[in-house]
């Protein structure tokens, strides 16, 4: 099956292309550049890896949580694609992006957003909690499971996709952390290889994004 994978999300903009199980042709941009350099790096992986858009079988798309502005456009370029295309559309998150190809019993990844801002997905076996917000207040909400989880395992917590600041606040937290690098990058690849397990979205109207991240404004509490 050819896939096409494509992410906004996550600090740049990724497109791929897998055939199989292997990707044949990847590319990446960092910065926030999905709207000037976004299409051509799609049309370029395409290119590299010999296939037109008619023999694309299926797409992928991060679908966030993550930056606004790259996620919203890699969205409607995918959207696009597969409409004009007439294929099926894979909607992943991030944290699934950032995890594939891990074995991981128990794992916090970690997305950041806004300066600041964060989300978060501390996955324990089949229980799964996760936290948006300011950093503070997202490790407040998920301080007690994880120290239960770190008791309970005796090691450090494999953490993924941290910045400094939230490993310091972890450790400031008696939250001992062992951080942990994506298996497969750029997540354009990860979107592109597991695209072939996962079920389409029903449309492509079905596929939204999800932002994580709290609103640019508080409102002030009135005393």
């Amino acid at each position: 099956m050819n896939v096409l994978g494509i992410d906004g999300a996550l600090g740049g903009f990724s497109a791929a292309v897998a055939a199989g199980e292997s990707i044949v042709a990847e590319r990446f941009e960092s910065g926030n550049v999905a709207l000037e350099s976004g299409l051509s790096s799609v049309a370029s992986a395409l290119r590299e890896a010999g296939v037109q858009g008619a023999e694309i079988e299926r797409i992928a798309v991060g679908c966030g949580p993550g930056g606004f502005t790259g996620l919203r456009i890699a969205i409607a370029y995918a959207k696009s694609l597969a409409q004009a295309w007439r294929r099926p559309l894979v909607p992943i998150d991030s944290f699934d992006l950032l995890e594939f190809g891990g074995n991981f019993e128990r794992v916090l990844t970690v997305v950041v957003g806004r300066p600041g801002v964060i989300s978060a997905r501390f996955r324990d076996g089949n229980r799964i909690a996760r936290a948006s917000g300011w950093v503070p207040d997202v490790l407040e909400e998920l301080t007690a499971r994880l120290g239960r989880a770190q008791r309970d395992a005796n090691e450090p917590l494999p953490v993924m996709g941290a910045p400094e600041d939230v490993l310091g606040a972890l450790a400031e937290r008696a939250i001992a952390v062992s951080p942990v690098t994506p298996l497969v990058v750029p997540t354009a690849c990860a979107a592109a290889l597991a695209a072939p397990a996962l079920e389409p979205a029903s449309n492509v109207h079905a596929v939204r994004a999800d932002y994580g991240e709290l609103p640019a404004a508080r409102v002030p509490r009135i005393k």
